[in-house]
């Protein structure tokens, strides 16, 4: 079976010793780095940055994107203090013995779906059948997308799996090469929209509970729980005052997101900041909680679909401890 990328890379360099955190002028500095570019997702963080909460908890915060390795290869080596992941990629590190940890879920549910033009008729993953789907070629969008067209009952061979790279979704449809992607709500979808385009969306958790995992998620590695739990928990509680505010105050919170990001789409970041803003914590007890039953869902849906070869140990794959 055909490995994501990430894994060879992350297990090349973890062998690569720690850090550590370091000292600057009585505060400690920590860097996270980001999944990829500046987006709504990442405002609780910002908020916590531009509020100067981790300064409150003795912290010097910088906030990187991923240029040379992905998240999960630098937190794993010990080059960056924490990062933003998803629960597939921190499932992949772990089955290779790779020691990341989810420590809180961003967003409590998957708001990621499918979109295409509305001429296409797509509506439901019937729709897919003697479609062209394009993503970025990996082997969990061609499961996911197989796995849905099967729920719903027609053939999963009869859609057409093309990988774009890098090539935004809009302009690969606009040209015909493409009929579908993957679209996360809170920012292609709004994005979309603020832009008069006429489309087609649905959530993949409407046809399957499987693909609700949590995504993104906050990472760190063993050795940083184990070795600098205290920096973890003040990391944590700045970044949770981070979410909360952005829960409670939206406008504000995105604000402040942009007083660091300013290059983004104002409009745009106002509208998904205020989609975003119910969706962070949802229907949980509290931001950031996960459950174990949705770990060990996903994971073997993983497993039946031949994308991990082991099981882990979804106990050891995220904790609560930070948040609680």
């Amino acid at each position: 079976m055909k490995k994501l990328c990430i894994l060879l890379a992350i297990l090349m360099i973890v062998s690569i010793s720690l850090t550590g955190c370091s000292k600057d002028e009585g505060h400690t500095k920590v860097t996270i780095v980001l999944d990829w570019t500046p987006n709504t997702n990442h405002t609780g963080l910002y908020t916590a940055w531009e509020n100067h909460f981790f300064l409150d908890e003795g912290l010097l915060i910088e906030v990187i994107q991923p240029t040379d390795g992905s998240a999960e290869q630098l937190v794993a080596a010990g080059t960056a203090d924490f990062g933003i992941s998803y629960q597939e990629n921190v499932t992949f590190a772990r089955a290779a013995g790779v020691p990341i940890v989810s420590i809180a879920a961003i967003i409590q549910h998957n708001t990621s779906g499918f979109i295409s033009l509305a001429d296409e008729n797509i509506t439901r993953p019937a729709d897919f059948a003697g479609k062209k789907y394009g993503g970025w070629g990996t082997d969990i969008e061609t499961a996911i997308v197989k796995h849905l067209m099967e729920a719903d009952g027609v053939n999963p061979e009869s859609v057409e799996i093309i990988t774009m790279g890098d090539t935004e979704f809009f302009a690969a449809s606009d040209s015909d090469e493409v009929d579908f992607g993957w679209a996360y709500e809170a920012w292609t979808l709004q994005d979309a929209q603020l832009k008069g385009r006429d489309v087609n969306y649905f959530s993949m958790i409407g046809f399957s509970d499987e693909l609700d995992f949590y995504t993104p998620v906050i990472i760190t590695n063993e050795d940083n729980i184990e070795n600098n739990s205290e920096i973890v928990e003040k990391f944590m509680r700045a970044v949770k005052k981070g979410y909360e505010f952005a829960i409670e105050y939206p406008t504000r919170a995105a604000g402040a997101f942009l007083n660091k990001v300013p290059e983004l789409d104002k409009d745009l970041v106002f509208r998904s900041q205020e989609f975003l803003a119910d969706k962070y914590q949802a229907d949980a007890e509290m931001w950031g909680i996960q459950e174990i039953e949705r770990w060990d869902a996903y994971t073997d849906w993983l497993f039946d679909n031949g994308l991990i070869d082991v099981r882990i140990n979804t106990a050891d794959a995220f904790t609560n401890d930070f948040i609680k």
